[in-house]
């Protein structure tokens, strides 16, 4: 397990870790809300754009330590899978939504990223309970996004 390293290569380990769950949001890139999102009918409480930039680095940096926390206690077992899964789906929902303007496919694609991130934490709390309370924001995050993208899809269905 990541325990047994040298401090310089557990550094090296978390970085890699803060990378790969970074990359998740770089679909986004080829996805972004432009035109057709500002169109759309929203709620009153809707979150100004400016807002998703800083949670989602917050939520980014906590899920990268939570992940490495695992790794240093058990390596790449379950929970670190389990982790993987969450992040190709956190990754497939902007191109979903924002590029293919899918906001009920998108929906069923955040459903799936929540429990993938409910599971995630569960199985992290197995292993370490500081990683699964630091998911907790991020589960919390989840579920308000995928009721805004229920209120856009039936708003705008």
């Amino acid at each position: 397990m990541g325990n047994n390293l040298s401090k310089g290569k557990q550094a090296l380990a978390l970085a890699g870790f803060v990378i790969v769950t970074f990359i998740a949001p770089l679909a986004a890139v080829w996805a972004p809300p432009g035109a057709w999102h500002a169109a759309l009918a929203k709620p009153d409480w809707n979150p100004p754009g400016w807002i998703f930039g800083p949670v989602w680095t917050a939520l980014y940096l906590l899920m990268a330590v939570a992940a490495w926390l695992v790794w240093r206690r058990e390596g790449w077992r379950l929970a670190l899978s389990l982790y993987a899964v969450q992040l190709a789906l956190n990754a497939a929902w902007s191109p979903v939504f924002f590029g293919a303007k899918e906001i009920g496919w998108a929906l069923a694609v955040i459903l799936l990223l929540w429990c993938a991130v409910l599971a995630t934490a569960l199985a992290f709390a197995r292993v370490n309970r500081a990683s699964a309370w630091m998911f907790a924001p991020y589960l919390a995050w989840v579920s308000f996004a995928a009721f805004l993208n229920f209120t856009l899809w039936r708003m705008n269905g």
